[in-house]
């Protein structure tokens, strides 16, 4: 069966004097990044703070994605909604991380970002200790990572039982009676939960 992704787009017009003003808060070295949907806002949201700032990058970004900036980037500006990209971003590039969410800017807390490392803490003592555990796999195109998680089970000194899924709800975990998740898909499914660590995290 074929699949077809359309992007969802959102509909809004930008408040340039509003932009400007809270422009004056952020760094002057600036990689702007967008969920999929932002797209035009982000572009045209560039184009302004290319007046008064140095903006060194232009990444769309997928809760999946572990996008790289340039060395010289003093934050990261995201152009969209919600923390989860955000957070992610936070975590992974070790910057500071701005939303632009119409007219509100917001940025990631230092606790929010210490409660994601306590996570993976915690996530990595219940793996060391767990005497069985799952192995999440995706069938979802750029989360497929059949070969890798079959590779694992055989590495794994522990009783081990392979998940696929196309949609990965860690609230389901709790019906299988496991003490840990290994996760082979989408590298962010260890924010959901403290008993997921990432395969690459063993």
């Amino acid at each position: 069966m074929k699949t077809l992704f359309i992007p969802a787009k959102k509909i809004s017009k930008i408040n340039k004097p509003k932009v400007l003003s809270l422009a004056k808060k952020l760094p002057k070295t600036l990689a702007v990044a967008y969920s999929v949907q932002y797209k035009e806002q982000a572009k045209e949201i560039k184009a302004i703070l290319s007046k008064s700032h140095k903006i060194n990058s232009l990444t769309q970004v997928l809760g999946c994605s572990k996008p790289n900036f340039p060395k010289n980037t003093q934050a990261i500006l995201l152009i969209g909604n919600g923390r989860f990209h955000a957070t992610s971003l936070a975590f992974e590039s070790k910057l500071p991380v701005y939303i632009l969410e119409e007219t509100q800017l917001t940025k990631i807390s230092k606790e929010e970002i210490e409660s994601l490392e306590k996570k993976q803490k915690s996530a990595y003592v219940k793996f060391l200790n767990a005497k069985e555990v799952g192995i999440l796999i995706s069938i979802k195109p750029g989360q497929q990572n059949l070969q890798k998680a079959l590779n694992l089970k055989k590495k794994l000194k522990k009783q081990s039982y392979l998940f696929i899924s196309n949609n990965i709800n860690t609230d389901e975990f709790e019906n299988f009676g496991l003490d840990s998740w290994v996760n082979t898909a989408c590298p962010r499914i260890d924010m959901n939960s403290n008993l997921v660590i990432n395969m690459d995290k063993i």
